[in-house]
């Protein structure tokens, strides 16, 4: 583990802290204009996502009514209801994406499998920099406009896990937590964006960033930051 490394884990909570929980399950809002241009508007405008930390599973909650809630791991993606029963389900659900581009409307199981592993990639980092198969490497650091020294670390995710991009970068601040966070969302084929996170809170001696705000980034780095392509806004987070 490189010094970097350990040092954004400490800094959210530690190692020892992370593994007394088994599970999160947060509480939160969501908007921009990514859920507008797939046919979604207002399918997170209160919702709430359980992730399992010792594996990669998600369920949001209602989801598309009160009593419906997704179920999503990287091979399988559905939505059930709360008696269990399957009401749609896919597997190899990656496979749905191909050809899209952003403005390709998405079906149900679309916004499920999207959430189930963006909400599972934010809320598990950087914890899960240190799982079996994820490789981590320090870059140099850089200085914000508002003259902030960022730390960057380049993520590489194994295959088995589904997230928006093999490699990401994250940056974080002196204090050692998230600012930023990098990468090109596969599913979307729109392109790299920039996502910024905010308002750090502690909830059971995590340290969760409780605003994330995503716009485009071009291609000389440039952030489009009158685009919000996804706004989260957490309410509460509770560790189990």
């Amino acid at each position: 583990m490189s010094d970097l490394t350990a040092h954004v884990i400490n800094a959210h909570g530690g190692p020892e802290g992370y593994r007394r929980y088994e599970s999160a399950t947060v509480d939160f809002r969501s908007g921009g204009a990514l859920w507008a241009l797939k046919g979604w508007e207002g399918v997170f405008d209160r919702a709430a996502v359980r992730v399992d930390l010792r594996r990669q599973h998600a369920s949001h909650r209602p989801f598309t009514a009160p009593d419906l809630r997704t179920s999503f791991t990287a091979e399988r993606v559905a939505v059930v209801n709360e008696a269990g029963e399957v009401r749609a389900e896919r597997s190899a659900p990656r496979a749905a994406f191909e050809g899209h581009t952003l403005e390709t409307p998405w079906d149900e199981l679309h916004v499920a499998y999207f959430a189930g592993y963006a909400m599972w990639t934010y809320l598990t980092s950087p914890f899960s920099f240190v799982s079996p198969g994820f490789r981590t490497e320090e870059l140099t650091p850089v200085t914000t406009e508002e003259g902030e020294r960022w730390s960057r670390l380049k993520v590489t995710f194994p295959d088995d896990i589904a997230t928006h991009s093999r490699e990401q970068l994250f940056y974080f601040g002196e204090d050692g937590l998230l600012r930023r966070h990098d990468y090109t969302a596969e599913v979307l084929n729109a392109g790299p964006a920039a996502h910024f996170t905010f308002d750090h809170a502690n909830f059971g001696g995590i340290m969760v960033p409780t605003r994330r705000r995503v716009h485009p980034l071009s291609a000389d780095g440039t952030v489009s930051r009158d685009i919000e392509l996804v706004t989260i806004d957490i309410e509460d987070v509770t560790f189990a």
